[in-house]
């Protein structure tokens, strides 16, 4: 670019539209690091926020909010996020599909893909909401407008073919009936339900214990003496 200034002529090297793609894109990540923040702190412990950066899919996550995965800065991207890096015709929002994190809880889903100023995708915010935490909020709203009343010496279950699921609905059943998560009942509440699973025969199921511990957020050991 040329300029002429009192008779002199003066170049004046144009260099910024070299490094604008760059400068955008990292402007544009300092406006999601907001947003994360905001959402996470929106809806805290029950919905775990991920910024993913996918220019480093080896270390894709830039920030994490309400960290419920276990997951950690730097960690690698997911499966999803790979998906997009390949394909930047793979659809933007993928919303509400179903999840699970490691410990078992089941999650819903929202992935949001954000594209840089060259058109690939350079980024992910993902949104896991923490499923088990609502239902028994869900639950205690039914036993609420219930109009039966419910005999507490019932037993909670009498199948005997029993599953991992039908030993979440009546942990969360239990947990609901007390207006709390599984994971927040008392040491005292904790023992009486490890007692009624075991007297209802769930412990025949295989590795009951260790689904028991994780629904419950205790050790196995401390399941077993909780039998006792």
């Amino acid at each position: 670019m040329n300029k002429h200034v009192n008779g002199a002529n003066m170049e004046i090297e144009d260099s910024s539209s070299a490094k604008l793609p760059a400068r955008t894109d990292d402007r544009l990540f300092a406006e999601l690091d907001k947003i994360a923040v905001a959402l996470g702190r929106m809806f805290p412990g029950l919905c775990e926020v991920v910024l993913h950066d996918l220019r480093d899919p080896q270390h894709s996550i830039r920030l994490i909010e309400n960290n419920l995965s276990g997951r950690q800065v730097a960690d690698s991207a997911t499966e999803l996020g790979m998906l997009r890096i390949l394909d930047p015709n793979y659809p933007s929002v993928v919303q509400n599909y179903a999840n699970t994190f490691p410990d078992g809880r089941p999650a819903k889903s929202t992935s949001i893909g954000i594209k840089g100023s060259d058109g690939t995708y350079i980024a992910a915010l993902c949104l896991n909401l923490d499923i088990s935490v609502l239902s028994p909020m869900t639950l205690a709203l039914a036993n609420l407008a219930a109009t039966e009343v419910q005999r507490r010496d019932e037993p909670l279950e009498t199948l005997r073919d029993h599953s991992s699921k039908e030993i979440r609905s009546v942990i969360e059943s239990f947990a609901a009936q007390r207006s709390a998560a599984p994971r927040t009942l008392s040491k005292e509440a904790k023992r009486e339900l490890v007692q009624q699973l075991k007297q209802s025969g769930y412990f025949d199921l295989h590795d009951a214990a260790s689904k028991i511990a994780d629904l419950l957020g205790i050790s196995r050991a401390t399941v077993y003496n909780y039998t006792k």
